[in-house]
């Protein structure tokens, strides 16, 4: 069993591959023939991955040396590598239709979000101005959420805090998509465009338009990164500024 787990430890990122399909191929098979893909497989895989994260210790299940290779398999730069992925396969010329209102919604989604995010904070008792600009940035998503926070010099729990709530979004975003798209009209690249970058939170929104409609999913995980990086430019900023006007 030491030699097999020696093994494992030298081989971590293919094995992390492995473990992450077999949890992605349960959970898709899950939500086809238990819930008739209602509920979006990817949003069972991230239930899953939450459970599992929360058996994994303080350091997570990368700190067992079975599954070291999590620690670069969920790192920043295989992270920031899919984002960037998930634009693969967009139109320009669609894109360039949208127009200044996929800029309009960019705006309109980050500052609702930051806002309605760090009201919640606000009534669990986090009055601060840096705890509520860095709860508020998790809504957004939860990357802007610790970029926000380690700019600010946040605590740890809320920082902690904000990346749960934004990965509470991203499900209810894949979950909700599938059954709102047909009623909101996106059922084409400029809608998808407009939502995603109204909703954010690429990995609900990819998800969420993959089962609705799989050729959307570049479109709205286009403007959903972008509405990360929006997160990321305006909380620590001009957003943070505007809350220290009424909070200290």
């Amino acid at each position: 069993m030491n030699d097999f787990i020696k093994i494992l430890d030298k081989n971590g990122l293919v094995f992390a591959f492995l473990v992450v399909g077999v949890i992605m191929y349960v959970s898709y098979f899950i939500s086809k023939k238990l819930t008739k893909s209602k509920i979006p497989g990817a949003a069972i895989a991230i239930s899953v991955g939450l459970l599992i994260a929360y058996f994994g210790g303080e350091k997570g299940v990368a700190s067992l040396p079975a599954f070291s290779g999590m620690a670069l398999l969920g790192g920043s730069m295989l992270r920031d590598f899919s984002i960037v992925s998930t634009a693969l396969g967009a139109s320009f010329h669609e894109i360039k239709k949208t127009g200044w209102v996929g800029f309009l919604v960019l705006v309109l989604g980050t500052v609702v979000a930051f806002f309605v995010g760090g009201s919640i904070g606000y009534v669990m008792g986090y009055g601060d101005a840096k705890s509520f600009a860095t709860i508020g940035a998790g809504a957004c998503t939860f990357i802007v959420g610790p970029v926000t926070g380690a700019a600010l010099g946040a605590s740890s729990d809320v920082i902690a805090i904000s990346i749960a709530i934004g990965v509470i979004k991203s499900i209810m975003v894949t979950i909700a998509t599938p059954f709102v798209a047909k009623k909101l009209g996106i059922d084409n690249p400029q809608t998808a465009m407009v939502f995603g970058g109204l909703v954010g939170s690429t990995s609900g929104v990819s998800a969420g338009l993959a089962a609705t409609d799989v050729k959307l999913v570049p479109y709205g995980a286009l403007t959903a990164t972008f509405h990360t990086a929006m997160g990321c430019l305006l909380c620590p900023s001009i957003l943070y500024f505007l809350v220290q006007l009424f909070l200290p």
